[in-house]
């Protein structure tokens, strides 16, 4: 049986990606170095081009919170789209670095970014769609997102 690409995936599952987003400041939202990816961090964008905004523990739950995160891991998959062309360009993911804007007693920040970690998973499997990570709180982000992330890929050759 022959595998499926990240695209075909992508449209299989029936997910709207959002308009990826402009920078706000002096950063470029990538940035290729040799054959790999970075991205810079990404908020949870709504298809309207509003944020998702949020603390968890406070104004959102924690299933809020994992959804918030997928929703950033949609607003980077935009981003690769929009300026790689094509999801089928990453060979595999290298990092992800979440940020969780939460109470100071909320413990659970891996299980919010796993949002983030489980799409991923679904687009580019299990093997090449998980990569090292970190998932720590914060007690503020900007615009008071729930959830930040940042990550690395490796591109094919």
């Amino acid at each position: 049986m022959e595998s499926k690409t990240a695209e075909e995936k992508l449209n299989i599952m029936g997910l709207a990606l959002p308009p990826a987003p402009d920078p706000v400041g002096v950063y470029k939202p990538y940035l290729i170095e040799g054959n790999y990816l970075y991205l810079s961090g990404h908020g949870p964008v709504l298809p309207d081009r509003s944020l998702i905004t949020g603390r968890i523990g406070q104004e959102l739950d924690i299933e809020q919170g994992k959804l918030a995160a997928r929703q950033v891991g949609l607003t980077m998959l935009s981003t690769i789209v929009r300026h790689l062309g094509s999801l089928d360009r990453i060979r595999r993911v290298i990092k992800v670095l979440g940020m969780v804007n939460c109470t100071p007693d909320f413990e659970r920040h891996p299980y919010v970014i796993n949002g983030c970690s489980e799409l991923f998973a679904e687009i580019w499997g299990k093997d090449s769609g998980v990569g090292v990570r970190s998932a720590v709180g914060f007690g503020s982000l900007p615009g008071n997102i729930p959830v930040e992330i940042e990550a690395m890929f490796l591109l094919h050759d």
